[in-house]
């Protein structure tokens, strides 16, 4: 595999492109709390020459992704220093910038256009504080579905979307294919989508304000419900807010610093620390997502697999294997992530978040239970 490139973004003071404030970090929390210790990769060892080193790096994230399901990225190409001498602002700096800057200049008739109404929340409802916008293939494809005040930098936000799909996931794919024992290219090339900066997936920028206290009281406290993504690989930066918590294996929530092998990583948005309750989470993701038309099943070609066999009590397989069981078809990956998003409940809905409803009580623990494709999934609250 050849050694991977920098990321290089197109120049940001172009006469074109507005002047952008730049991004300050809020100061971290001073609050003693429950912090998740995640393994650190240092995706760069990956060009190492050294074989030995390369083979230490496939068993850290074998044991991290069989046991947390979460990586803590180092070293993957987009710099936290000031690339070129002229810069006011990080590589990655930069980018939360463009998205600061998409919340304080987005034009009411840009929101009314695209249906961008974060005041009256995702549902329409009780207002829950949460304004996103996410990057879909038709979006990379017209500039009429992007807000006008950001179009002047769809070059900047186009190349790191590229550059992120491209080369960082391309590069996890990698390890992930090495970690099952295949081809380096095998996950790249026969699940990963392809078409768009973020193939089948979306870019997202979104920012979690401040909610009042009786959003507050009707979510108990959540942002978004416990949960695991639906696509391949979530590509998440890293925030001074503290409001991201993973599921622990001793069954508690812990906060970070924002076939069964792999861990589906379960996670919820919470309220931040009290220190923080009033300050704005800014948030960057990408989710890379499968092919959509592709079944879902394990990875047979797998010699790990084929040896091993697959993890049963890991997240969904458990039902997959009775589907498959009973000769009924397995939804493909765009019906089971549809599926999940076009029912997902608010936080704040009262009428469903309860037991005997959406949730259930197991070993003492409230739990949420649904039913998709006559596949039940139990996640954590």
């Amino acid at each position: 595999m050849a050694p991977s490139a920098p990321f290089n973004p197109p120049a940001a003071d172009l006469p074109n492109k507005p002047s952008v404030p730049e991004w300050v970090p809020p100061p971290v929390t001073q609050q003693k709390e429950n912090f998740a210790q995640l393994k650190s990769i240092d995706l760069s060892l990956l060009d190492s020459d050294d074989p030995a080193i390369v083979d230490k790096l496939i068993q850290d994230v074998k044991v991290a992704i069989r046991d947390d399901g979460f990586l803590f990225l180092e070293n993957y190409g987009v710099s936290l220093e000031q690339a070129r001498q002229n810069e006011v602002a990080t590589q990655l700096h930069r980018q939360f910038s463009l998205a600061q800057y998409l919340y304080n200049n987005i034009s009411e008739a840009d929101k009314e256009r695209l249906l961008f109404s974060p005041e009256k929340g995702r549902h329409r409802g009780v207002p829950d504080g949460i304004e996103q916008f996410n990057w879909y293939k038709p979006d990379w494809e017209d500039s009429k579905r992007i807000p006008t005040c950001l179009q002047p930098f769809m070059d900047e936000i186009e190349a790191f979307c590229n550059y992120l799909t491209k080369s960082v996931n391309r590069r996890l794919l990698t390890l992930f294919s090495r970690v099952l024992e295949l081809p380096d290219d095998y996950l790249w090339e026969n699940v990963q989508s392809h078409g768009s900066p973020t193939g089948e997936g979306y870019f997202r920028h979104a920012l979690f304000r401040p909610v009042e206290k009786s959003t507050e009281e009707a979510s108990k406290g959540l942002r978004m419900h416990g949960h695991t993504d639906f696509g391949l690989t979530t590509l998440l930066f890293s925030v001074p807010i503290s409001c991201l918590q993973i599921w622990g294996r001793d069954e508690k929530w812990y906060y970070i610093v924002s076939g069964g092998h792999f861990k589906a990583t379960r996670h919820r948005v919470f309220k931040p620390p009290v220190d923080q309750l009033q300050s704005e989470r800014l948030s960057l993701v990408l989710f890379n997502s499968s092919v959509g038309d592709m079944p879902m099943s394990p990875a047979t070609d797998s010699p790990l697999i084929q040896r091993e066999g697959c993890i049963e009590e890991q997240g969904i397989y458990k039902e997959y294997k009775k589907q498959m069981a009973s000769g009924r078809p397995v939804p493909t990956n765009r019906q089971w992530r549809e599926i999940q998003i076009s029912t997902a409940t608010d936080p704040t809905d009262t009428t469903h978040n309860r037991v005997g409803v959406h949730q259930v009580v197991i070993d003492g623990q409230i739990m949420h239970q649904r039913e998709y494709l006559g596949m039940k999934v139990v996640l954590p609250v």
